[in-house]
């Protein structure tokens, strides 16, 4: 069984982001594995302890990204592949770039994470599963994979659906399918010799036309400050009565 995981590089979930002229400031960031893509790693790792599965991670991004690559290898994977193309903006692009390298390879399961903490997008992964014709299920709690067929739990509206699939197949990660592991040190070290691989867009014959941005991201700011609260006094019907004015203020 081969397993491929799609992840992307994310700043840490504690950072606090500052906007420099409309761009967010990436100077001095501590950058992570994107949370629910850390998912999908290690359920990837599992599939390999469990059925004996080979672990590819992908990912797009500039040489930076090999920090998230070398983690992901030193929690079990087995290599890695850098699509580096920081230049690329936007959902589709970055698809099609994964697209471009999955296209010709083999393999019996594409994970990823339901979406990415940085900008809340969760397109890149169902994009790839569309243009290579899989079926796919999202943000699954549990999965189960027996020879060429698969089981995903998913929760719905405080209920859960089980679907499955026939492989290959695409499955995203979310919260509660698994807790990942922290690499340990003899691992972090064996990381260092496991095979990374780095592809530009010409490696994959791919042209700037190709991966043209059709978004543009014009600025980014920060949420207006929330405004002081308003303390009512008085009894409980004089207080009653102001909140009541205020209700009817605000509906107008």
């Amino acid at each position: 069984m081969h397993v491929v995981v799609l992840m992307k590089q994310t700043f840490d979930t504690e950072e606090r982001i500052r906007l420099v002229d409309g761009k967010i400031a990436e100077d001095g960031v501590k950058w992570i594995i994107n949370p629910y893509d850390e998912y999908a790693v290690e359920e990837a790792i599992q599939l390999k302890e469990k059925q004996g599965a080979t672990v590819t991670v992908v990912s797009v991004g500039n040489d930076n990204t090999t920090q998230a690559l070398r983690t992901a290898l030193a929690m079990g994977a087995d290599e890695a592949v850098l699509i580096e193309a920081p230049e690329l903006s936007d959902e589709r692009a970055i698809a099609k770039a994964i697209v471009a390298y999955l296209k010709d390879k083999s393999f019996d399961v594409l994970l990823a994470g339901n979406f990415s903490v940085d900008n809340g997008a969760g397109q890149v992964a169902i994009r790839v599963a569309h243009e290579l014709g899989l079926p796919h299920i999202a943000a699954v709690t549990q999965l189960t994979i027996e020879g060429n067929q698969a089981t995903g739990v998913r929760e719905i509206d405080g209920d859960v659906q089980t679907v499955t699939a026939t492989l290959p197949a695409l499955f995203t990660a979310q919260q509660g399918l698994n807790e990942p592991r922290y690499p340990s040190l003899p691992n972090i070290m064996k990381a260092k010799k496991k095979p990374l691989t780095t592809l530009t867009l010409s490696d994959l014959g791919l042209s700037n036309d190709d991966v043209a941005a059709k978004v543009e991201r014009v600025e980014v700011t920060l949420p207006p400050k929330r405004q002081a609260g308003q303390k009512i006094t008085g009894t409980p019907d004089e207080q009653a009565e102001q909140l009541a004015e205020i209700l009817v203020k605000a509906l107008r």
